[in-house]
């Protein structure tokens, strides 16, 4: 019986890892887009970054979510705290989404001042 249970606490956790986490497949690495906005949210934490744009082009007016990489990589590539504010006008490169919803990947953010990480 307690191999059972341990078989069971095994995979319970194992699953509960398997679930915090998800793969990038959904996203178009080969076909790059760039997308001007406002911030609305920026949130550099693990395990992804998350920003929320407003934006205005030929679909119209909306937010738009998008994720990046983690907190420890977007430092390393030049981020630091108050780059990115609420408010601000940025553009950002991401890896769209390959069902062609808005959203994507960011892949590198440029700010109104040139900054670029």
């Amino acid at each position: 019986m307690n191999k059972k249970l341990s078989a069971l606490v095994c995979g319970l956790c194992l699953s509960v890892s398997a679930v915090a986490h998800h793969s990038a497949a959904q996203f178009d690495f080969q076909k790059p887009v760039q997308v001007t906005g406002v911030v609305k949210e920026f949130r550099a934490a693990n395990p992804h970054m998350h920003l929320v744009l407003h934006v205005k082009d030929e679909k119209g007016e909306r937010d738009i979510t998008f994720e990046g990489h983690s907190m420890n990589n977007i430092y390393r590539s030049g981020w630091r705290r108050d780059m990115v504010k609420v408010g601000d006008t940025i553009t950002v490169t991401i890896a769209p989404r390959k069902d062609g919803e808005d959203g994507g990947y960011v892949t590198s953010v440029t700010t109104a001042s040139g900054q670029k990480f």
